[in-house]
């Protein structure tokens, strides 16, 4: 999951080699410069994408995108919460 979303952070935000050295402590908000307004919509929007999930507007904060952690700890909720309701709408 870590790497699919460096790969989107490296298309949206066009980071080149910088996005092989985040981890999941690395601070985004105010180190990344590309990482503004427009920057999140597209991540979001690219995240939805690729790992079909629906993020709603009261699930961000800036707190989300404090950490490539947060943003990765985001992704992984959501994809847990669509396989269980797919899972369970199956019984």
């Amino acid at each position: 999951m870590g790497i699919e979303l460096k790969k989107i952070l490296k298309d949206v935000l066009g980071l080149d080699d910088r996005v092989n050295s985040l981890e999941l402590n690395t601070i985004l908000l105010g180190n990344i410069p590309e990482l503004d307004s427009v920057a999140v919509v597209a991540i979001l929007l690219a995240i939805e994408k690729r790992f079909s999930i629906s993020i709603n507007d009261d699930e961000i904060s800036a707190k989300t995108f404090e950490t490539f952690g947060n943003l990765v700890e985001l992704i992984a909720n959501k994809t847990i919460n669509t396989e269980n309701y797919h899972q369970n709408s199956l019984v």
